[in-house]
Order: structure tokens, then sequence, then C-alpha cells
């Protein structure tokens, strides 16, 4: 008895020349059709991520454009994808990641725009992380003056008496160290005076 695969769905990410992209949009996406129509894969949903600078220049190329790819295919056959990705002139680079927990309304969603990615406003890029820690500690800040408000500056008054204390403590060692000199004073008066 022969077990049939179950295909599950990935999402690909392909990175091609920006160039090449904009002059040759139609050959880009049926080049990325070819590779996933030879591994038998069933394409969701393929459509312009983003374009960007790279990091760093590869092949030569310091911009390109990302493509999103979602697609159904047997796990056996990702490693022909990426062997076809590799060989491929049009395509640079590609990650392909198991998307199974990905919803519809996520593979349906627009591509992000440019000024969405430069604003850091795409869900969990560090920046919205970074932004959404800063706006949790403005409200437990707000959240702790108010409660010391209610308390009716209980706050504020136990801040005076730490104070108020080291304030006590200091002027204690200062007197001290009067007296010590005081002494000090007196004594070396007296023998000098020929008093012992």
């Amino acid at each position: 008895m022969e077990t049939v695969a179950k295909n599950k769905l990935y999402e690909g990410m392909f990175l091609v020349d920006s160039a090449q992209a904009g002059a040759d949009w139609d050959g880009v996406i049926s080049a990325i059709r070819t590779i996933l129509e030879k591994a038998e894969a069933e394409i969701v949903s393929i459509k312009k991520w983003d374009d960007r600078k790279l990091a760093y220049e590869i092949n030569g190329k310091t911009r390109g454009t990302y493509i999103l790819c979602y697609f159904r295919a047997n796990g056996e056959k990702i490693g022909d994808i990426e062997k076809a990705v590799r060989l491929s002139e049009k395509i640079m680079r590609a990650l392909i990641l198991s998307a199974e927990q990905q919803g519809v309304e996520d593979i349906e969603r627009g591509p992000i725009s440019q000024k969405d990615s430069e604003m850091g406003t795409q869900k969990d890029t560090p920046a919205t992380k970074m932004g959404k820690e800063k706006e949790k500690r403005k409200a437990n800040e707000e959240a702790t003056q108010k409660a010391e408000a209610e308390r009716g500056g209980a706050g504020e008054e136990v801040e005076d008496l730490q104070e108020s204390e080291q304030s006590v403590v200091a002027d204690d060692s200062i007197d001290k160290q009067q007296e010590q000199y005081q002494i000090e004073d007196s004594e070396s008066w007296n023998a000098g005076n020929g008093q012992g």
C-alpha cells in the first residue's frame, strides 16, 4: 500500500535584483512559478513584498526586490526547490519556511509599503516592539504617579522623611568631627602652654 504525503503550506521569500525586477517583472515571476511548478507545488499567493537597499552586496547588486510567495508542496520537494533557486540566474536568494500556522488573513494581506517599512509600522519589527515597551513603561509610570496622588502624596512624605534622616545622620557626623577637632585643639593648646 502506497502512502501519499500531504502537501503542507510554505512561505517563500525570494530576493531578486531590483533593476531586473523593474525591467522584466513578468520574467522574474515566471522564473519563480516555473521552479515551483517543477516541484509540483500549488501556488496560493505570489506578490511583491518590498524593494530595499541590501545590507551587503550580493553578486555586485546593492538593491533587491523581495517577492513573497505562499505555496503548498510535499516536504520532500523543498530541497529540489532550493537547489533550483541556487541554479537560477534571476533569483539571488530564497528563504523557505513552514507556514502551517499562518491564517488566511495573513496570506491575503497586501504587501507593506516602503513608507510603512521605513517607519517601523509593520507588526513584529524591532522598532514596533521598542515602541510598545516604551508605552508600557510610560503607562506604569503614570499609574505609579496616580497611585501616589490618591494616597495624598504619601510617597513624597516618605522621601522627605528619608532625606531628613540622612541630614540628621550627616549633621551628627559633622558635630562629632567638630568635637574631635575641639578636643585636639584644646589638647595641643594645653600642651603648648605647659598645661597637661
